[in-house]
């Protein structure tokens, strides 16, 4: 049984050379997940797959059913995941394509549902949340790149904001005077409900653009997708030597 499961978010809406057995719809106390849970075996390890925004792309980042997701993932017996992300890059030696491994968070997000303890309570929970990010998962995902030989950049403060939108420039001044080092819209209450569920979970972040204000003229989409594709091809293989590793 498959025990660690791999979030695709923008750009890898399925892994490639993954062997699918099948594909299981899932019903949680929180509607519905994002899509079907994809079960299959990748480099001969079992692993399970959920396309955070869809199979067909099409669930923008606020409503994402973050709680759904990972109570499905929970319920399978996955103990393990590896979120995969896009990001704008704040900082400057964060170029597009480049791979980074976050750290830290900042979460700019509102109105999303950020908690499993909300009903039937018999006391008030708080989490840890001082390292967002399983350290183990974390120097997996670095030691996989070097494997890979991918020069992942190893640490930054995710920004997480609400989108859909992109954000102003002034917006991305503040988030670097924050701390920011990057900026995107799907890490919060992810990383949250992760916690609250026990599962070490981490992510892998690809730098599609330069932030608003700290490129050479405005947000291409198409530069996006070319990005995009240049890194999910860095990530896959990331993900593949920590399959090996630990599925």
């Amino acid at each position: 049984m498959a025990t660690l499961a791999i979030i695709g978010g923008t750009g890898l809406t399925k892994l490639k050379n993954l062997q699918i057995d099948r594909r299981e719809v899932m019903h949680t106390p929180y509607g519905e997940p994002s899509g079907a849970l994809t079960f299959g075996t990748l480099c001969d390890k079992d692993v399970v797959f959920l396309a955070r925004h869809g199979y067909g792309h099409t669930i923008p980042p606020h409503m994402v059913n973050y709680r759904a997701n990972l109570w499905a993932l929970k319920e399978t017996g996955i103990e393990r995941v590896i979120a995969v992300c896009a990001v704008g890059s704040i900082r400057p030696d964060i170029r597009p394509a480049d791979v980074v491994i976050p750290d830290q968070i900042i979460d700019y997000t509102w109105s999303r549902n950020h908690t499993f303890f909300e009903t039937d309570l018999t006391s008030v929970t708080h989490i840890d949340f001082t390292e967002p990010y399983c350290s183990e998962m974390r120097e997996l995902l670095l030691q996989s790149a070097r494997n890979a030989g991918i020069d992942a950049l190893p640490g930054g403060t995710y920004g997480a904001n609400q989108g859909p939108r992109l954000e102003t420039a002034a917006e991305i001044n503040r988030m670097q005077r924050d701390g920011c080092d990057m900026v995107g819209m799907t890490g919060m209450p992810e990383a949250a409900l992760a916690r609250e569920l026990g599962l070490c979970y981490a992510v892998c972040a690809v730098s599609a653009n330069a932030a608003a204000g700290r490129g050479a003229g405005p947000i291409e989409m198409g530069d996006i997708e070319q990005n995009l594709k240049t890194g999910m091809g860095k990530v896959r293989a990331i993900l593949e030597q920590a399959i090996v590793a630990t599925a």
